[in-house]
């Protein structure tokens, strides 16, 4: 593996090579995931102090931090011990009284000398028109002015690192920043105004105005640039890789796809159709498939799935789909059995609770090859499941799996395929942030004949109305979900709102009527609740967010939200994709507790106006972030120095077609661009990177 070049050593050296920091410091810098030179230029001020000296106080509105020379009238030592020593000031109108806790009157003596003349800045607060001063943050002699920066940064700070060691340490790093070649191409440069790298650095860690540590900046963009290019380059370097692994030739002769086919009461849509063809190109050649197949709520992924599963059984293989919990692994199982059998394909399902005889037998059967499509839990990954020959691995809601999960699994058999679908709409800058190793599927149609949903808000406080409304439905042969609000401070609390909502539908729609789901329960008693409402047993179903995904009950007409405010719009559209799925018409009840808050409002209007799972993904990205959008946990999301994902999303898309081109025309990166960005992967941490790019 060639190594970091000598230029950049400067920059890698420990943290403890700057001068003032010691083992001690540096332990806490840690905290703040710096340890060396590189990652002080890399954090970024998030704000800025006017420090510009002022003629005087007098007609501020405090509290403020601000700067002003001042003649030292008095010194006042505390006369009882444990009160702070003041000394009183004046400057061009208003007398200031300085505040000091633990301080030694000697040193102030020194420091404050009486009659004399010193720049001080600091808080100014005012207390019964008095102004105050406790602890100035500069004490300085007139001759010593020009030490107070006009504006000084603010960095992150942890417990025992200052504003003004951070600052000392920053200013020490930069001095090892070098003049590097440049990896941008130049007419983006140019269009876009940016300057060079360690310009751009310089310029962000000296801002003159609030205006300029906005990201909006050319200095701040450039940065953000950097980093989303290295991240592209990564995965794009990845992706190429990926497409020279060696995988199975897994060709179908399409008898059984066609089937199934002939089964179907609907006609597939032209984005299913695509995806299929997309799926079965690269099963049929003999690189190995790494695809995201990605669709909005009902656009039809399981069927585009199962299609992929049945390219491998015609080969001669098997296939797993996996499935984050056990209520959905059954929910596809049951949908696909019908259409396996129309195949004639034997389709089976693993989870936790298999236990004794017939998950021995069960495995017998995956092993020898009889049984060819499994569908699973967790519980697929367990050491004992063995397969004959796995050709297509299909994980489903990967953001809900950990990476090692879903590698796991592929190594399940020899070189398999590999499919991961999700039906949450993901926004453009974070599938690329996420998955822009992988080729990608969009589901971005509905089936036809889907209606559209009605979807309507109200208050909590017309609950009883709603109730009544929905005796007459119910009565009138429809099936109603009742989703409990998010708390999240607890399941148990969660739970607990949810079993009083079920007593009091209970109590006004008749015991018989009424079902309750919540995570806290056992499997089977999630599952007996979800059949029991699927065979139309109970007529109304009070849940948690359990039924957010892949729940699928045609007769189900009304979805009422309690406390929509709590959810994330993805959540809510999630949510009222549970519905609609019949002939019947369908409606969305969104019921909050006033007063909204101005987010709150605008989520629920843009739910009303939109059943569009990409415009409103990329809504929530902008107001909630991009960690809440996947799921912080196991997002797989990279965390970014510089750039922001949720406002600077366009460059990420213009980094992500600039690194296919520079890989594409210079693919070792051996051209004076490619070997300045070679310079930039080494900067940003990408060494794993640069170890690829010769392979294949």
């Amino acid at each position: 593996m060639s190594s970091r070049p000598e230029v950049l050593f400067p920059l890698f050296s420990n943290i403890k090579t700057l001068p003032g920091i010691g083992p001690k410091i540096a332990a806490l810098l840690g905290s703040l995931k710096i340890t060396r030179p590189r990652d002080l230029v890399l954090t970024l001020p998030y704000d800025i102090i006017d420090r510009r000296a002022v003629l005087t106080v007098a007609d501020i509105i405090g509290p403020k931090v601000l700067s002003v020379e001042v003649r030292v009238i008095q010194h006042f030592p505390p006369r009882v011990r444990g009160k702070p020593y003041r000394v009183l000031v004046k400057d061009s109108q208003t007398e200031i009284s300085l505040v000091f806790f633990h301080a030694r009157g000697d040193y102030l003596n020194k420091l404050l000398p009486v009659d004399e003349t010193r720049l001080i800045s600091g808080k100014v607060e005012f207390f019964d028109g008095s102004a105050q001063m406790a602890h100035p943050d500069y004490v300085l002699p007139l001759a010593q002015k020009s030490q107070l920066p006009n504006f000084e940064p603010v960095y992150p700070l942890t417990a025992g690192v200052t504003s003004k060691l951070m600052a000392r340490a920053v200013t020490a790093s930069l001095s090892n920043v070098p003049a590097l070649p440049e990896w941008i191409e130049p007419s983006l440069l140019n269009k876009k105004g940016w300057p060079s790298f360690s310009a751009a650095l310089m310029q962000s860690h000296r801002p003159e105005s609030i205006s300029e540590i906005s990201l909006r900046t050319p200095v701040r963009e450039r940065l953000a640039y950097d980093e989303f290019l290295a991240h592209q380059l990564t995965k794009a370097i990845a992706r190429k890789k990926a497409r020279t692994k060696f995988g199975r030739v897994s060709k179908g002769d399409g008898r059984l796809q066609q089937k199934v086919l002939e089964s179907l009461p609907y006609e597939l849509t032209g984005a299913q159709v695509r995806s299929i063809a997309e799926i079965v190109s690269d099963m049929s050649n003999r690189y190995r498939m790494n695809r995201l197949l990605q669709g909005d709520v009902g656009a039809g992924k399981t069927v585009v799935g199962f299609m992929s599963l049945l390219q491998a059984v015609e080969s001669g293989g098997q296939g797993v789909m996996m499935a984050p919990t056990e209520i959905l692994a059954r929910q596809h199982l049951a949908s696909l059995r019908p259409l396996a059998n129309h195949a004639g394909v034997s389709i089976d399902i693993l989870t936790g609770r298999d236990r004794g005889p017939a998950r021995t037998q069960k495995l017998k059967k995956l092993a020898s090859g009889e049984l060819k499509i499994l569908v699973g839990t967790h519980a697929v990954f367990q050491e004992d499941v063995e397969f004959c020959d796995l050709r297509l691995s299909i994980v489903d809601e990967q953001h809900r799996f950990g990476v090692n999960q879903r590698l796991a699994l592929a190594d399940k058999g020899t070189n398999v395929d590999v499919l991961v679908m999700t039906a949450t709409p993901i926004p453009r800058s974070l599938e690329l942030a996420q998955y822009g190793d992988m080729d990608v599927s969009l589901l971005d149609e509905k089936p036809t004949g889907r209606k559209p949903i009605v979807t309507a808000v109200m208050p909590v406080g017309r609950i009883a109305e709603v109730v009544a409304k929905l005796k007459s439905h119910i009565e009138d042969g429809r099936q109603v979900y009742w989703v409990c609000p998010l708390v999240e401070e607890s399941e148990f609390i969660q739970r607990a709102a949810a079993e009083d909502r079920f007593k009091h539908l209970q109590a006004a729609l008749g015991d018989e009527n009424v079902g309750l789901v919540h995570g806290q329960m056992a499997s089977n008693e999630k599952d007996e609740a979800m059949a029991a409402f699927v065979s139309g047993d109970t007529k109304l179903l009070v849940a948690t967010t359990v039924i957010e995904v892949g729940v699928d009950v045609p007769n189900a007409t009304i979805m009422v939200i309690e406390g929509a405010e709590s959810f994330g719009l993805s959540q809510l559209h999630q949510l009222r994709g549970r519905v609609g799925r019949g002939s019947a018409d369908s409606t969305c009840l969104l019921m909050y507790m006033p007063p909204l808050s101005n987010t709150g409002e605008r989520r629920l209007n843009i739910l009303r106006e939109t059943e569009d799972g990409f415009k409103i993904a990329e809504e929530d990205l902008k107001m909630r972030g991009a960690g809440d959008v996947i799921g912080t946990a196991q997002s797989g999301l990279p965390r970014f120095r510089v750039a922001d994902l949720e406002s600077q999303g366009a460059l990420m898309e213009l980094a992500h077609q600039d690194a296919r081109m520079l890989l594409l025309t210079d693919p070792e990166l051996s051209s004076e661009r490619g070997l300045a960005a070679k310079n930039l992967l080494w900067l940003m941490d990408k060494d794993q990177s640069i170890s690829l790019i010769s392979v294949g």
